[in-house]
């Protein structure tokens, strides 16, 4: 039986974090990804002659393995990643952690529990890379994602750099064009490469494949990177740990800088020393000539580094932080050169707080020196309030992403989130690109009309104000409203608690919902077959692609839900259930075992679908049991209280209980005063007795359908369990979130009529009569008690 994904990496973080010992996760990743290394390589090329990756005699993951409880584990295991660093020309790059160190890892036998139960971790028979799937459906990449992303959130605020989070990576990867790759022998480019996630990310999206390039200063985040490339397929990507602005590594023949098709790069921000090392006015590379960057800030270097290692024809984009965008001095100089010139396509404003090495808002730079001779605008967009939070960072969703990729790669124009800015408008503010100049997103204010309260009356502008509902519904607001006692304002037809009605029962917001309803019944006679034809052949990361793509073009046109909140909900779903159950599907096929501990098929989905009547015979037990339950609440707080008639008939711990209520009975059945006493003892004796029997019912018919169904999974056939899973797990489930989008619509009109109803309901003149008489009858009653104002 497959274990779930999710399950796998979640217990592979918690057992790698439980054994961290004396280092933060910043250095203890080291440790933890030359592990994940060594089991990598060890199941794909271990035995196979003429492998990428040799490994040799003693150098492999099975030799960690018998180290499991030895003394010298520590000692050990560096000579195995010793031999395997050899024979691979890999001597700096994985034998960077030192697994001998007491100082982080304990002494004796702490080090040697530590180390046997870390490379335990590793031995799980979910972490089998031997046959390591393609189009990006391999375990490991998604367990490296998993365990670099906690990796970094851990680390600390000056620590997190090595790892752009996936979001901002595949948002830079698809506004760059390169997908549309025509060869494997172009290139792509990452000056700062960090541990590589930025470069894999962007080189994945290639359609050909492409020839990766990285620099990165840190020696081992350099390691890092190397690493990521061999565990992600990318074996012959080139890796050089140096300094790029004072030492470039990648030149041409002629010692210029290397020119490249594709650059991405997440720079460190605002790094003051980015001169150290050599002089910017005799810069050996001509990377300056649109001007030197201001000594203590050294942003606007590497851009321009990335647009001097650009082909004429290249593409590029690059994580930096607002500032860029507006300050003035010698930024300000080579920002005007630089959008002259045309080189900048477009910019995309994000979320602050995003990243692990700072919290401050950063922007996308997207450039495009192919067709920056006739560029005549910037195409910007402001995408600062699209984000969800995830712990004490932001996170982008799926649909963010997405629409950030769609509205930019369209050059789609969007009221507060994105428009094409001219060059000519960007000349006219002094070459400023802070974006909220251009975008206004902020909210709308919801103005008080002043004589709307003086006087009454909804004013025309709030209800035109709705005019996206109108354009739906067009009858509706005659329904609603009708002309008032002036002119521009109007007043209800219906009273407050009629609106929801009137708007359900309307034919135009009837026929809406039904036409929703059956787009998505459009998009599940789609993809139902697909769904039930779901093999052992299968890639998840294709289907979720097809299915999302289907179900985001298929809500494309519809007024007032936004597809890409639709969109979501199937992401959504697809990261929390549905990912881990085709996962499972894939791996056992349509089977569900003969109980319910994968999870694929809930037990509440085959007591549905085979045994309702019973499911409903308990809800009855229980209804009669929780009638009986009610009837002796009502007795104890009727004649519970201190001096009531069931007050000395509780224990030691204030509860009336069978023992409790039969002993006080037994002392007081010879009282000749205790008789209503005795009367209310047999009531609850009583009451207490028939639950007692009712709850024994509702366990007995509990346990006889638990017996049914766990005998039913063992019946299930295969076309059972796709009924099961894809229609009434699945489709349900997604079914039920297109209609909380419907709800959200009807919520929203009703809520915003309510809400100018009852705001101009009473105009000041009324409201000022209602106090004055209040006031009046006030004091006529002080005076009725001798008393004046």
């Amino acid at each position: 039986m497959a274990i779930k994904k999710s399950e796998l990496y979640s217990s592979l973080w918690k057992g790698c974090d439980e054994l961290r010992g004396g280092m933060d996760a910043s250095q203890y990743k080291d440790y933890v990804l030359v592990l994940l290394f060594v089991k990598y390589v060890s199941d794909k090329y271990a035995g196979q002659p003429d492998a990428l990756i040799e490994v040799p005699e003693g150098g492999s993951f099975k030799d960690m393995l018998a180290l499991k409880g030895d003394k010298e584990i520590g000692d050990k295991i560096n000579k195995i990643i010793a031999r395997l660093a050899e024979a691979n020309d890999l001597k700096g790059v994985i034998d960077v952690a030192d697994f001998n160190d007491a100082d982080k890892l304990g002494k004796g036998k702490e080090m040697q529990d530590r180390l046997s139960n870390l490379v335990s971790i590793f031995d799980a028979p979910g972490l089998n890379f031997s046959s390591n799937r393609a189009e990006g459906d391999d375990i490991l990449g998604d367990a490296y994602e998993y365990l670099m992303r906690h990796f970094a959130t851990e680390s600390g605020k000056s620590k997190g750099q090595f790892y752009t989070p996936a979001e901002v990576s595949r948002i830079m990867a698809k506004v760059i064009g390169i997908n549309a790759t025509k060869s494997q022998s172009q290139t792509i480019y990452d000056p700062t490469c960090g541990s590589g996630s930025l470069l894999l990310k962007a080189a994945d999206e290639s359609k050909t494949g492409v020839t990766i390039y990285g620099q990165e200063m840190d020696n081992a985040t350099a390691a890092l990177a190397k690493m990521n490339m061999i565990l992600h397929d990318n074996p012959t990507a080139e890796i050089w740990q140096d300094n790029t602005l004072a030492h470039p590594y990648f030149k041409e023949k002629d010692g210029s800088l290397k020119l490249h098709d594709f650059v991405v790069a997440n720079p460190p921000f605002s790094t003051k020393a980015w001169s150290n090392g050599f002089d910017p006015a005799n810069d050996l590379y001509e990377r300056f000539a649109d001007g030197i960057p201001p000594a203590k800030n050294g942003d606007y270097a590497f851009l321009l580094h990335i647009i001097r290692s650009l082909k004429s024809t290249g593409k590029g984009a690059v994580i930096l932080p607002h500032g860029v965008l507006f300050r003035g001095g010698a930024e300000g100089f080579i920002r005007r050169n630089i959008i002259r010139k045309g080189y900048i396509k477009g910019i995309i404003g994000l979320p602050a707080n995003l990243f692990y090495g700072t919290g401050i808002p950063a922007c996308i730079i997207v450039l495009d020196k192919e067709n920056a001779a006739g560029r005549a605008g910037l195409f910007m967009i402001d995408a600062s309030k699209g984000y969800v939070k995830d712990g004490n960072k932001n996170r982008l969703r799926h649909q963010d992403i997405h629409k950030i990729v769609d509205v930019f790669n369209k050059q789609l124009a969007q009221p507060k989130y994105a428009r094409m800015v001219s060059v000519a408008e960007i000349e006219a503010n002094d070459y400023n690109l802070n974006i909220p100049r251009y975008i206004d997103s902020s909210e709308t204010e919801d103005l008080q009309d002043i004589a709307a309260h003086l006087q009454g009356g909804i004013p025309n502008a709030d209800i035109a104000g709705m005019a996206a509902y109108w354009q739906v519904f067009p009858t509706l607001q005659k329904e609603l409203f009708e002309r008032g006692t002036r002119l521009g304002y109007s007043q209800m037809k219906e009273a407050a608690a009629q609106v929801k009605p009137t708007i359900f029962a309307h034919p135009e917001f009837v026929h809406y919902t039904q036409a929703v309803s059956d787009l998505f019944q459009r998009w599940k006679a789609n993809n139902t077959a697909r769904l039930k034809g779901i093999s052992q052949d299968a890639h998840p990361k294709e289907l979720i692609e097809l299915l999302s793509e289907d179900l985001l073009q298929t809500f494309a046109e519809v007024k007032l839900i936004d597809q890409y909140d639709v969109y979501q909900h199937l992401m959504s779903y697809w990261s929390d259930t549905m990912q881990d159950d085709v996962y499972l599907i894939e791996a056992d096929g349509w089977q569900a075992g003969n109980d319910a501990s994968n999870g694929l098929i809930p037990p509440q989905l085959i007591i549905a679908r085979y045994f309702a009547a019973e499911r409903d015979a308990i809800a009855q037990l229980e209804t009669e049991r929780d009638a009986i339950t009610r009837q002796m609440e009502e007795l104890d707080e009727e004649h519970g209280g201190e001096d009531g008639l069931l007050a000395e008939a509780r224990n030691d711990k204030g509860k009336l209980t069978k023992v409790s209520v039969a002993a006080r009975l037994k002392d007081i059945k010879n009282d000749a005063d205790g008789a209503e006493e005795r009367k209310q003892l047999n009531a609850y004796l009583t009451l207490i007795e028939q639950e007692s029997a009712a709850s024994k019912k509702v366990k007995d018919a509990q346990k006889q359908l638990d017996a049914k169904v766990a005998a039913q999974y063992a019946k299930l056939s295969a076309d059972d369990i796709q009924t099961l899973v894809v229609d009434d797990k699945w489709l349900t489930t997604l079914a039920a979130d297109v209609q909380t989008e419907l709800d959200r619509v009807s919520q929203a009109l009703t809520g915003r009529i309510k809400q100018l109803a009852e705001r101009y309901a009473e105009p000041l003149p009324q409201l000022a009569a209602e106090v004055a008489m209040l006031n009046a009858k006030v004091e006529a009653h002080l005076m009725k008690m001798g008393f004046t104002l």
